[in-house]
């Protein structure tokens, strides 16, 4: 694709980083309109179902299987045994609620005090499901007292961000900008209206806290689970990790802030990953790179690394597409006028500026990051097929797992007080102290 000059016309209307992501909870979702007929699944669906769950390398789910989602609830939980889902607006069946557990499911937290375990009950809804900490022979009273305070947070936190619903809400609203989709999100108990065709059922599994030598590394686990309503069916499962590792001494620095940022990093990816991993995202054969400009320069011997004297630069990038993808024929007549674009930039402990659907591949920021600051960003393409869309990977340096981690899908981190495992491998921009 070609790149574009810094004359972009700059729009007047500075949005706040975050607002546009997370001030989504007041939003409710709307009744669906009865008397509409579900569509059918498409023929090939079974057999791409089956190719999905014996194939551990199949990177998201079929096209096929995508082809027959028109009307989705989202749930934040585990998905209930398999069986018919059925019900209405206007009543509660036993088909409804009886795979589903009413209230809250109690998990625990296991937790030593004084060497004799205590199991500490917490709603899974509220809040974490549990923590396995591998402290197995291990003696160390800070070690201990890492995993004790990060329990107590998980469980007092007013608002914990890693939690089932948070997730969910997430992938709602990642959801809700895909055209042909009528997206809703529901309770538990909430009855699900018949000409609902499928049901993504979104849980965070656990956290773990696994201790090796000097090193603490904590990994994230949530399942997206995709529920064919008609004969209550899972059609798709994945499962997505987010890890990241550092000394403890890091991790308990400054009353365990690199915790805290942690648990931000591993909800914003979370969710939207899941959401993206069942419905929207390709992996197509690219290369996208950054791409320097006036007012943001390539560092000497660093080409990963941009430098502005500005606060808010222009930054730039460029996408081949290298084709036989194996996605069919729309993959081969994509071109620049029917893409758009996403960008994020991020300081080490958020998401700090966020604009999308951005029509061409340079974009001047709407406002001044701070001066004597290194932020990380990136861009992903979104490309328009027909009436539907369709969003590629975020622009990065490396891939994204680090082997022999065991995270499978999902962010493998090095180092987390140097960069979280999200923006790791993103472009680095520093912005200039003043002179």
């Amino acid at each position: 694709m070609r790149q574009h000059s810094e004359a972009n016309e700059r729009r007047r209307s500075p949005r706040i980083a975050g607002m546009i992501l997370l001030s989504c909870a007041a939003a409710t979702a709307g009744m669906a309109q009865e008397g509409e007929t579900p569509p059918a699944l498409p023929e090939a669906a079974e057999s791409a179902s089956a190719s999905a769950a014996m194939n551990p390398l199949e990177p998201h789910m079929a096209e096929a299987l995508r082809a027959g989602v028109r009307k989705l609830v989202v749930i934040a939980g585990e998905a209930p045994p398999s069986e018919s889902v059925t019900g209405s607006y206007e009543r509660e069946t036993a088909g409804l609620l009886g795979g589903m557990e009413e209230g809250s499911r109690i998990g625990t937290i296991s937790k030593e005090i004084g060497g004799v375990p205590v199991n500490i009950p917490i709603p899974v809804i509220g809040t974490l499901g549990s923590i396995y900490g591998g402290l197995s022979g291990a003696a160390q009273r800070e070690i201990q007292e890492f995993r004790d305070a990060l329990t107590d947070e998980l469980v007092n936190a007013d608002s914990p961000p890693l939690r089932s619903d948070g997730l969910a809400l997430d992938a709602f609203w990642s959801i809700r900008r895909l055209p042909g989709i009528d997206s809703h999100l529901f309770a538990a108990s909430t009855p699900i209206d018949s000409d609902t065709d499928s049901i993504l059922y979104v849980y965070l599994d656990g956290v773990t806290i696994d201790v090796q030598d000097d090193d603490a590394i904590i990994t994230a686990s949530a399942t997206a689970t995709l529920r064919r309503r008609s004969d209550g069916r899972n059609v798709y499962e994945t499962l997505v990790k987010y890890q990241d590792r550092d000394s403890l001494k890091n991790w308990t620095a400054n009353d365990n802030a690199l915790w805290r940022s942690y648990t931000q990093f591993a909800r914003y990816y979370l969710g939207r990953e899941l959401a993206a991993d069942v419905f929207n995202q390709v992996s197509l054969n690219h290369v996208l790179q950054p791409v320097a400009t006036t007012t943001a320069k390539a560092a000497k011997k660093d080409d990963r690394r941009f430098v502005s004297e500005v606060a808010a630069p222009t930054l730039a990038w460029n996408l081949e597409l290298q084709g036989g993808d194996g996605y069919g024929p729309w993959s081969e007549t994509l071109d620049e006028s029917t893409t758009s674009w996403d960008i994020v930039i991020f300081d080490n402990r958020e998401l700090v500026y966020f604009e999308r659907e951005l029509a061409e591949p340079s974009h001047m920021l709407f406002y001044e990051l701070e001066p004597c600051a290194a932020y990380r960003w990136s861009v992903r393409p979104i490309f328009r097929v027909g009436e539907d869309v369709r969003f590629g990977e975020w622009m990065r340096y490396a891939s994204p797992v680090a082997e022999g981690t065991g995270v499978g899908k999902g962010l493998a981190g090095r180092q987390a007080s140097v960069a979280h495992a999200l923006i790791q491998d993103f472009p680095v921009l520093e912005i200039a102290c003043p002179r």
